[in-house]
């Protein structure tokens, strides 16, 4: 049954996050307030109302907290039996008086636990659970949970096996947008379900040895252009983020609508599957002025939201599910190498603007149409990186998975008056001027051929003094592969008898933030039939080239990657360049030149090097 699958998630927080800050009057919250534990429970209360009134069910997330309270169980309970309901378990929302006699903390936060802290909470909060139901949960989740947290989840609460595990594109884009105060970065991750590794949970397993044990959702279902132009927090499926994003008029708000029809399309390029969640907490709809709208349009949106959930649901196009539910769905649905593909558009602004979007066990990938269909974001997943998080570890606060490519991060194309930016692009040169596709503004067009899945972009013009050169590019993803085979085809010429210079270059760096790693270590390669040129990365501003060369490369210890450019015309000149400290990138690539209908193609790979 190929329909839009939708899972809503409440839980009953008794004590919302943010009820610690100082509110605009100026009154420092006591968690233990019994108006405050009273206005929470009546909101959890209402969003469950809502739902049913619409004939959804939903998974109840019962935090710590709310198993200290008798009514929220008895919700929990009866909600259960009534309408199906999952009763699961949150790692969010531990503080309360019980949590803290213990802890002796104000984090809240699972991942950024010491790990043997994560282990006491998690026996604690489970064993809790058990004692009030009779049964440990199928399901759990928080902003984030990090690969040991789930190991250790999945072996000693084998029941488990689905979890909300991490927030798509939650990095500096959100940290800024948070007056600097919000210290848990999880960039890199997936924007849709997927099958955790058991190394790091951003990167999907690619075998059952590689398998958690568990089905992966993101915590909310974000919008794949504006959250990763900017902050994340205001762009999603979540009507008090849209209403905080100020994305509504007269007490409408299409665009809500619009991203989750946006969601239900992402069907024609995943097989016929697509996914949506929709997960809000209680302090989202609070009475007490804390958020940007009145508690009328707050309630107002989420009704109208859970409202076109039921009409759709009405129509037969789409399917609520519990967590545990969809987990086996998605197992019977997908393989391990199965990709998620979405090719978006800009819903929010209404320009022209397209993202493709490409995930897999080797790869999360993002290619620009705005900028000539330049890759502007690439995770090496096929390192499978250990990247321990939290207190003790060298990751206290960054669960990031780390890029290879970051146009947001490290500049991409549109670069200050020095260096370079790292993207993914070709340079066409004839007498002497230089047109780079990333200045063609393109549209693109999504299709299957077997298991490879093709981006095929509409041609562009580049016009020279005396030359003008149609060309097309193509993308192809091969399921269970780690390369992607990128091909451009000249398409005519203005003269038929010119030849024209093509650069395909990749300009890379690593990291998780705005911020400079240190590339000493990182080994360039161009290799020859008959001849290999190394530089070992000093900031010295150095290049090697090879006629004819095999492959370009670059070996990266601190992520444990290599990756590499070959092409398929044999006399490419295959070139590396290493940075220098004002613009610490490498670069590597290949020159050729082509003719009027002239097919040249490289590939671009990914592997792990210990």
């Amino acid at each position: 049954m190929d329909k839009f699958v939708l899972n809503i998630i409440h839980r009953p927080e008794m004590v919302p996050e943010y009820a610690e800050k100082v509110t605009g009057h100026g009154k420092e919250e006591d968690i233990a307030r019994k108006d405050l534990l009273t206005e929470s429970l009546d909101i959890f209360r209402f969003q469950q109302e809502t739902a049913h009134k619409y004939g959804l069910k939903t998974t109840i997330q019962m935090t710590y907290a709310s198993l200290f309270n008798e009514e929220a169980i008895a919700i929990a309970k009866e909600h259960h039996e009534v309408y199906g309901d999952e009763i699961a378990l949150s790692l969010l929302g531990l503080p309360c008086k019980e949590f803290r006699d213990k802890y002796k903390t104000k984090d809240f936060c699972i991942w950024m636990f010491s790990m043997e802290d994560k282990i006491s909470i998690v026996n604690d909060v489970f064993q809790k659970f058990y004692d009030t139901f009779g049964f440990y949960p199928e399901s759990t989740g928080s902003y984030y949970m990090d690969a040991d947290l789930i190991n250790y989840i999945k072996k000693q609460y084998p029941t488990v096996r689905c979890a909300v595990a991490t927030c798509f594109e939650e990095g500096p884009k959100a940290y800024h947008t948070c007056n600097n105060s919000w210290y848990t970065f999880m960039d890199g991750g997936p924007w849709n379900p997927w099958i955790p590794s058991k190394q790091n949970t951003h990167a999907p397993a690619a075998n059952e040895e590689e398998d958690s044990g568990i089905v992966a959702i993101p915590h909310l279902s974000r919008d794949l252009i504006a959250c990763y132009d900017g902050n994340g927090s205001n762009f999603g499926t979540h009507p008090q983020n849209v209403l905080r994003g100020m994305i509504y008029r007269d007490d409408q708000y299409p665009y809500l609508f619009n991203i989750i029809d946006q969601y239900r399309s992402l069907e024609k390029y995943n097989n016929g599957y697509a996914y949506n969640m929709m997960f809000v907490g209680p302090g989202w709809l609070n009475k007490m002025g804390r958020w940007e709208a009145p508690y009328e349009l707050l309630a107002k949106s989420y009704d109208d939201g859970m409202a076109y959930y039921g009409e759709l649901k009405k129509q037969g196009k789409l399917t609520d599910m519990t967590m545990a539910e969809f987990a086996d769905y998605y197992r019977e649905k997908k393989t391990y190498t199965e990709p998620e593909c979405a090719l978006w558009k800009d819903i929010l602004y209404g320009s022209e603007k397209q993202l493709f979007w490409y995930l897999d066990p080797f790869m999360r990938v993002c290619v620009n149409m705005d900028q000539g269909g330049a890759l502007v974001d690439l995770r090496p997943y096929a390192a499978k990186l250990e990247w321990r998080v939290g207190i003790g570890t060298k990751h206290i606060t960054d669960a990031s998975y780390p890029f290879l490519i970051q146009e947001k991060y490290r500049a991409g194309y549109f670069t200050h008056y020095a260096g370079e930016g790292t993207i993914r692009s070709a340079k066409l040169v004839y007498k002497g001027e230089e047109v780079d596709l990333c200045l063609c503004r393109t549209k693109a067009k999504f299709s299957k051929e077997g298991n490879t899945r093709i981006l095929t972009l509409d041609p562009v013009e580049i016009e020279f003094y005396d030359l003008t050169v149609k060309l097309q590019t193509r993308y192809y993803f091969s399921e269970g592969s780690s390369e992607i085979k990128i091909e451009r085809t000249i398409l005519s010429m203005s003269n038929p008898e010119a030849e024209v210079d093509i650069n395909e270059y990749m300009v890379c760096c690593y990291g998780t933030t705005e911020y400079s790693e240190d590339m000493t270590g990182i080994t360039l390669e161009c290799i020859g039939k008959n001849d290999k040129k190394l530089i070992p990365y000093e900031y010295k501003c150095r290049e090697e080239s090879l006629q004819g060369a095999s492959l370009v490369a670059a070996v990266v210890p601190q992520i444990k990657t290599k990756v590499s450019l070959r092409s398929d015309k044999e006399m490419s000149t295959g070139y590396i360049k290493e940075g220098y400290a004002f613009s610490p990138m490498f670069t590597l690539g290949y020159q050729t030149t082509l003719k009027d209908k002239e097919v040249y193609a490289t590939w671009l790979k990914l592997e792990r090097e210990d």
